[in-house]
């Protein structure tokens, strides 16, 4: 039978697609995306942990690591990303449970090379010998990193909890214990595990370009041709997940980080033929639903719950729990069989009177809308969604697949409703203080299990009372059908359309996505926001506190794709509104009127106050490497603080603190705003008058709230520890420039760029250092920087700032031996990065809001950066490193702490330790933006 060889495509999609089977019976999807300056490809495989061998977990995982170490055509292991990253680009993959998944971009002019490198893996791996050892401690590099991640942790708890017989509850990560043993007899076990299972005909390969498909089709047979194809099919066990034993059963488990979590779960059947229609999507639209008289808008009121998912879950090739998670409060804690009853309640209204064709075609209208004017992605990430689209749907559904809505089936609707009942329920509790007798292996996580008893079940079963429960109103911010509008913008670039004392609005009208949305960014600056940590925590809390406030009333327009953030900054707040055009001024006005309601109840007063304190002091529990990137821009930036310290502060703070902090906050403002996407200019000037208008009634105007930065100019080598529970240990060595030019912008993005390759094959891969090994470039305040990081569970402080310190006084050499071709390439890769075209309005909007708050006013910081790249030369680089970076006393901020294994080793110290954080920041010079 012929194989229609294009997907449907959305009417804003430019790219043009082509299928292909070749003739080794792997499946292709070309791209031709002549816009694109990157190419991208993606191999996903069906193999994944469930294919491990029982006496093996975490062999699909170490067979995904160690196909990037060489090929018989190209042996070096740190070849292809060098390459990569030379040309740049970047790569990654990942295993899961029924696929694993490699993929890669990299500028379009080298992307045949590249495909030469990349098919390699699948044709003539060497699995080399020496290398087998050190990459099963990358595994255990990575597996300890996430010994304390308390998602892995419950994950694992999951898995042993289901049918053993089932490949779900296999340990999927890997470690020493698992991947132990002769190096020679693991390598012979690997040959095999990839002969076994990884077979063209179970692979899907996307490949994204700006070449023709012409051009595509050739590559695709000259490199991925000769994959063999031996015939392999997938034979996992038909086996149910939960067995009479495993199902009904109480689950309840500690986690590290201070939460309350209940889960409802019902075991349904795998779901994949049911994407025509989607009936669980529609039913998490009426479940998940938020406005007055739902489900969660009462265990709200209540004071039980602070919020409420329903729809996740895990699913696979004949399983899919639907999961509805509820966040506990406090009080909540005490009232689970009335939230299990209620819950019910809801099923058994949806399901009397929730299947309605006016309710599933609001949601199928939004989906309709969002295909129509699909946003492009980056070429990377639409080849990976692809390659994985390709084991689950037929080829005209590749694109289309995951937005197809074919009208409202009430037998699968009622079917799937059977089947979240009280006969087919496990339930789940994650919470601190649960009584348990078992340990999960290889994470550790105290739990317990039992079956669930009769006389709960029966206090869970609805009463049939009215308990002020209903079903949604019908929307009215959905819009059947948008356009948008042909008018050009007046200017390349955003311009000034509306300005007084006290406030600024840009704008730009968008005439290149064809797309019905716009972004709205408004910031309010004030000098209360964040001039100390007491200030600062309670701006922190008057925006989680509006937030919730809000919830109610905007749900419906969130549900049409009106969506809106508020974040705290250190100048004050961001208000952000992106979504379709049609009812973006009504939802403003919502927000500003409810804004100035601050409506604010002692109870949620102490229920949103609890959960900020919670997530504060849950942030000593992350992992090391992020709380030193946190206490890198606290230590460096005047207004910000420690997350503890702000707890401490906010302990003590009342209700009428917090009216009294908004009140002075909103004394005097300054507004900065930028409107771009569908709107025309006399529309964001009106708006720019009402803003200016209803700021007026609540302050006068001000001027930009300082955003100052540590100047670490002639301060030498400053050394700064945390003490963190963990076994690994972790640091951060930041450079910082003296100045915001765009000549050391240039220089400081080239040597991250030029390092960072050879940096993660030489600490990560060749000493082992760790997991977590990398640079990165990073400008604050404007002012660039430039990172080293490591998180090791082998190497103490000490000696990761000496391994440090080595590469870079090495590195003078390598680059002194990299050829001219070779320099010229590296910038020319940086280049096509830093100018990389933006792929959506989202994307284009951010950089614009980005240059506003750098100052960059004549939005060309880029070319002006890559201006200076294109004249650095290897000697302006070396110099640069010979005089900044290489002497032992050069300005630079080392951030570290010392894991629980590494105490006894010798300590990194130095005279220049930072003990009291305030008086180093008080006391030091500072950068101004």
């Amino acid at each position: 039978m012929p194989v229609n060889q294009f997907p449907l495509t959305s009417p804003n999609d430019h790219r043009q697609y082509q299928y292909l089977v070749l003739d080794n019976a792997l499946r292709v999807l070309l791209v031709s995306d002549p816009q694109a300056s990157q190419a991208a490809a993606s191999m996903a495989v069906n193999v994944g942990h469930f294919d491990d061998p029982a006496q093996r977990l975490g062999m699909a995982h170490f067979l995904e690591h160690m196909l990037f170490l060489g090929t018989e055509k190209y042996p070096d292991p740190a070849e292809y990303h060098a390459f990569i990253n030379q040309h740049g680009g970047s790569n990654n993959a990942w295993t899961g449970t029924e696929h694993t998944n490699f993929f890669f971009t990299i500028n379009a002019d080298v992307f045949d090379e590249s495909l030469d490198r990349f098919s390699q893996f699948f044709i003539a791996p060497t699995f080399n010998r020496e290398l087998v050892d050190r990459e099963r401690q990358a595994i255990e590099s990575e597996y300890s990193l996430k010994l304390k991640d308390d998602v892995r942790r419950m994950y694992q708890v999951h898995k042993e909890t289901v049918n053993p017989a089932h490949p779900f509850s296999k340990f999927s990560v890997g470690n020493l214990d698992t991947l132990g043993g002769d190096q020679d007899e693991l390598r012979e076990e690997l040959l095999q595990f990839y002969k076994t299972h990884y077979s063209a005909n179970l692979m899907t390969l996307c490949l994204v370009s700006p070449e023709p498909l012409t051009s595509l089709d050739a590559m695709a047979r000259q490199y991925f041709g000769a994959i063999k194809n031996t015939g392999l099919k997938k034979h996992y066990p038909d086996v149910p997940l939960y067995t009479e034993t495993e199902l009904g059963t109480w689950v309840q488990a500690i986690p590290l980080k201070e939460q309350k979590r209940l889960t409802l779960t019902f075991p349904l059947p795998g779901i994949d033929r049911f994407y025509r229609h989607k009936p669980l999507t529609f039913l998490s639209h009426l479940l998940g639903n938020e406005s007055e008289g739902s489900l969660q808008a009462l265990l709200k009121e209540k004071g039980w719950v602070n919020q409420l998912s329903a729809g996740g879950g895990v699913n696979g090739y004949n399983f899919k729990d639907y999961n509805i998670s509820f966040q506990l409060t406090d009080r909540g804690l005490g009232q689970l069989d009335d939230i299990i009853r209620l819950t019910f309640e809801y099923l058994e209204m949806i399901r009397s009177q929730g299947l309605e064709e006016w309710r599933y075609r609001e949601r199928a209208s939004l989906l309709k809308l969002a295909f129509r004017y699909q946003e492009q992605i980056k070429a990377m990430d639409l080849a990976s969604h692809l390659s994985i689209n390709m084991h689950h749907y037929g080829v005209e559904d590749l694109i289309f697949g995951d937005y197809r809505m074919d009208g409202l089936d009430i037998a699968e609707c009622e079917s799937l409703l059977s089947q979240m009942s009280l006969d087919n329920l496990r339930v789940q509790l994650v919470c601190q203080e649960v009584d348990t007798n078992r340990q999960a292996n290889w994470y550790h996580t105290p739990y317990a299990s039992r079956p669930l008893e009769e006389q709960e079940i029966n206090r869970w079963r609805p009463k049939g009372e009215t308990s002020g429960l209903r079903l949604p109103e019908p929307n009215p911010f959905i819009v059947e059908d948008a356009q948008a509008r042909p008018d050009k913008s007046q200017s390349p670039v955003p311009t000034v359309v509306a300005e007084a004392t006290g406030y600024r609005l840009w704008h730009k009208k968008d005439d290149e996505f064809n797309v019905p949305k716009g972004h709205l960014f408004l910031s309010l600056d004030s000098d209360q926001a964040s001039q100390d940590p007491r200030n600062a925590a309670l701006t922190r809390l008057y925006v989680e506190m509006l937030l919730d406030y809000l919830t109610e009333y905007t749900y419906p327009a969130e549900v049409a794709g009106l969506n809106y953030n508020i974040y705290p900054h250190q100048g004050g707040l961001t208000l952000h509104l992106s979504g379709f055009t049609g009812n973006q001024e009504t939802l403003l006005a919502l927000l500003i009127s409810k804004a100035r309601e601050r409506n604010f109840t002692q109870e949620r007063f102490n229920v949103i106050k609890r959960q900020l304190l919670r997530s504060w002091y849950n942030a000593a529990q992350a992992k090391p490497i992020s709380q030193l990137f946190t206490s890198l821009t606290v230590t460096l930036q005047r207004r910000s603080y420690e997350p503890l310290r702000m707890a401490e502060m906010l302990e003590e703070c009342t209700l009428e603190d917090l009216h009294e902090h908004v009140r002075a906050f909103y004394e005097k403002i300054y507004l900065e705003g930028l409107v771009y996407g569908d709107w025309l200019t006399q529309e964001a000037q009106t708006l720019g008058h009402r803003l200016s208008h209803i700021l007026s009634l609540v302050s006068t105007p001000s001027g930009e709230s300082a955003r100052e930065l540590v100047n670490l100019t002639g301060k030498g080598t400053m050394l700064r520890e945390l003490t963190i529970s963990h076994q690994d240990s972790a640091i951060i060595v930041y450079y910082q420039s003296p100045s915001a030019t765009p000549e050391k912008m240039a220089l400081f993005a080239l040597m991250n760029h030029t390092m960072s390759s050879t940096f993660f094959h030489e600490l990560r891969t060749e000493q082992q250092l760790g997991y977590m090994v990398g640079t990165g470039y990073l400008p604050l305040n404007r002012h660039p920087g430039m990172i080293f990081y490591i998180q090791s569970p082998s190497a103490g402080p000490l000696q990761l700032l000496e391994a440090i310190d080595e590469f870079i006084a090495d590195f003078s050499y390598a680059v002194m031996q990299i050829t001219k071709e070779q320099w010229e390439s590296t910038k020319t890769g940086l280049i096509n990065q830093v100018m990389e075209h933006d792929a959506n309005l989202k994307t284009r909007g951010q950089r614009y809001w980005a240059s506003i708050g750098n100052k960059d006013y004549g939005f060309n910081q880029r070319e002006l950066v890559v201006a200076e790249i294109e004249k650095l030369t290897r000697a302006d680089l070396i110099k640069f490193m010979m005089q900044r970076m290489r002497t032992k006393h050069c300005d630079r901020l080392v951030l570290f702490s010392t894991g629980e294994q590494h105490r006894h080793l010798q300590a990194l110290s130095s005279d220049k330790m930072i003990t009291d954080l305030r008086t180093f920041k008080l006391h030091s010079d500072k950068f101004h933006l």
